[in-house]
């Protein structure tokens, strides 16, 4: 099906959350023209989701002694081995000026009682240095100040698009997209510059924090353009989601890691303290590390319990609990649970991404003209394990310094002339059905792997694809699927290691031969083969 209609602009986002939204705002304040697109409504994505908040190390508003350092510290030693210190430094270090221009665009964190900004302490970190907004609401406030910013600016936003490939020029360079509208017609988008800001993954899996918008689109769209993604077999399942049956399935309410910084524990049904002798930092280490102890308690169905175990915090009064998390306070009393009388019931389940598309700290990827930013990024921040609420952080850095780079290198000359981009049919890609999919995902390729259950997900991949022409939504939706998963297959079984999100219950010890980077490319066929980080992220 040809093109029906098209637009122009310098710059093409796509997705409106915290990075996207942050890079159209500084790009259009440097002169260029920009146009949004999103496949579900504006304020459809992950950020509106996040809870904890950002973390930040704020001159005047932190712990005596903390600094950014060892924020920095924090985070190599939640990236297990694979940080990039360079990329840890310039983001880390970004954060104080990022959080200033998001407050000055409208967004408003709490106050404690001394009328400084209050802070919490969540899993990973040495200090109270995370802000949040509204207790528990934090995304949703980012989200809110960054819409209305970008609305009052009249920034062009094309909602219910979705975006299907990436158009190049004859020397390779990404110059535009091709995008479906709601209806299914297609159109034309040309630009000198693509920036990827579409989220993670976490449909992938039956259980998720994340929204269903979160299909792995961008990684798709980035791998057939050409680009590497690395380190996708680190996928990092949240600790604590409110677990409200057997068979849970779609986003599942998240329990902000920040009720265990305000001294909430994780027992079995006998009250025996899950994360005891675990880690030195107990219930407060990283995501990874509480993930996969709670998997293992449950795994010994110790409690009688082999799907759940609890997060106590009935050391909070109601009207206490109810202030400070009140999105959380709401997801569990729709679930007849009262936390502050009884242990709350949770359980691991997909929630950010730590691999995605190869770029530097700039987003420069290493295809001319396409740049990432956000969760489908992998700029070395992460490493094998995201440190708690540097998410938000990434995206407000990132994403401005991404709209600064397509700037410069639009005044520079290194960019495409968009009217040279090829314009082709609508492309044919194997699609799996997506139930199957998120069940093998889910049991062989969640938080404990071996080569025998990655096999097996192979296989289902390999027999129950079909090539379809990527007409709808639905269908972009389950390609990007069905690719992201074979990557991370791919990458999961040669990882003989455990290290960070990645657990082989074959390969149980971090293996330090295995201390770098994979990167996964497609074959002129579309199959995803194998490599290492050589050279610099986002070199092109």
């Amino acid at each position: 099906m040809s093109p029906c209609w098209e637009a122009r602009a310098d710059l093409l986002v796509v997705g409106t959350g915290v990075a996207g939204l942050t890079a159209a705002l500084r790009a259009q304040s440097l002169g260029l023209r920009v146009l949004v697109v999103t496949k579900a409504a504006a304020e459809d994505g992950n950020t509106r989701w996040a809870q904890g908040g950002v973390a930040v190390v704020l001159p005047g508003e932190h712990d005596e002694g903390d600094t950014v350092e060892r924020h920095v510290a924090d985070t190599l030693v939640a990236g297990a081995g694979l940080c990039d210190e360079h990329a840890v430094r310039e983001i880390v270090f970004g954060g104080p000026a990022a959080v200033t221009k998001l407050m000055e665009l409208g967004a408003t964190f709490d106050s404690a009682a001394d009328g400084r900004l209050a802070r919490t302490r969540e899993g990973g970190h040495s200090a109270f240095r995370v802000v949040h907004a509204g207790g528990d609401a934090t995304g949703a406030e980012v989200e809110r100040a960054l819409l209305s910013a970008a609305r009052d600016g009249r920034i062009p936003v094309l909602e219910n698009h979705v975006a299907v490939q990436a158009l190049k020029t004859p020397s390779g360079a990404v110059a535009g997209l091709h995008v479906l509208d709601g209806a299914g017609v297609p159109g034309v988008l040309t630009a000198s510059a693509v920036l990827l800001a579409t989220g993670g993954l976490g449909q992938l899996y039956q259980a998720t924090s994340n929204p269903e918008v979160a299909t792995g689109d961008g990684l798709a769209l980035a791998l057939r353009a050409g680009a590497p993604v690395a380190d996708v077999e680190f996928v990092q399942f949240h600790p604590t989601v409110l677990y409200t049956g057997q068979g849970a399935r779609g986003r599942c309410p998240l329990v902000t890691e920040a009720v265990r910084g305000e001294g909430a524990v994780l027992v079995d049904a006998t009250g025996a303290r899950v994360m005891a002798g675990v880690h030195p930092l107990a219930d407060l280490a990283p995501r990874d590390v509480v993930a996969a102890a709670i998997t293992r308690h449950m795994a010994l169905e110790r409690g009688g319990i082999d799907d759940h175990v609890f997060l106590d915090a009935t050391h909070l009064n109601a009207a206490t609990f109810r202030t400070r998390f009140p999105t959380v306070y709401a997801a569990c009393a729709s679930a007849g649970v009262d936390p502050s009388v009884r242990p709350i019931p949770v359980a691991p389940a997909a929630h950010f991404a730590c691999g995605g598309v190869v770029s530097d700290v700039d987003g420069r990827t290493p295809v001319v003209g396409l740049y990432a930013a956000g969760e489908v990024a992998s700029n070395g921040l992460h490493g094998a394990n995201r440190l708690a609420s540097n998410s938000l952080l990434e995206g407000l850095v990132v994403g401005a310094r991404a709209a600064e780079a397509v700037a410069a290198d639009l005044a520079s000359g290194r960019l495409a002339d968009p009217r040279s981009a090829v314009v082709g049919a609508l492309p044919v890609a194997p699609v799996a059905d997506r139930d199957s999919l998120q069940r093998v995902m889910s049991r062989y390729a969640a938080i404990g792997r071996d080569a025998e259950g990655l096999a097996v997900v192979g296989s289902v991949l390999d027999v129950s694809t079909v090539d379809r022409v990527l007409a709808s939504r639905v269908l972009v939706e389950d390609a990007a699927l069905t690719l992201v998963g074979r990557a991370l297959i791919a990458s999961a079984s040669q990882r003989r290691e455990s290290r960070g999100c990645h657990v082989r219950t074959d390969f149980p010890e971090r293996n330090d031969a295995w201390r770098r980077s994979q990167l996964v490319r497609l074959t002129p066929s579309g199959q995803p083969v194998l490599g290492t980080v050589t050279a610099l992220r986002g070199a092109a």
